[in-house]
């Protein structure tokens, strides 16, 4: 069981969430509002909170979460990595069950810069012969 706060970072794309997590009841806050009001979507709430129901530490656990940048999706997602992280470093016997699940790999997938004299980043304009 976790004796202090713990923290971790989680990131995804250019999202940051900072995660700390401590022994409590299983309350979630994200950015000091309440984490149903935060993610009114149930599927970004259940990516979210992942590493705590996979473990079976929903609700012996509080975290309160820091998170900036990206839009909501890639927030969820930074969030269940920090989680992750978060219980990883708490309970090292955690590593296995939660690497094969995915959970402590960083999505390294980002937005690729636009190139100058080009439309996008990929996208040329149209070859004309004459």
């Amino acid at each position: 069981m976790i004796q202090t706060k713990i923290y971790a970072t989680g990131k995804r794309k250019t999202a940051i969430a900072r995660i700390y997590v401590k022994p409590g009841t299983g309350r979630i806050s994200v950015n000091g509002r309440e984490f149903e009001n935060y993610f009114p979507v149930l599927a970004l709430r259940s990516t979210a909170i992942k590493p705590l129901v996979l473990t079976g530490k929903a609700q012996q656990v509080d975290v309160e979460v820091n998170v900036r940048g990206g839009g909501i999706s890639a927030q969820a997602e930074s969030i269940m990595f920090g989680i992750a992280k978060a219980l990883q470093i708490e309970t090292p016997d955690l590593r296995t069950q939660l690497k094969r699940a995915g959970m402590l790999t960083r999505d390294a997938r980002v937005k690729e810069r636009k190139k100058y004299g080009q439309p996008g980043a990929r996208k040329r304009f149209q070859f004309s012969k004459r």
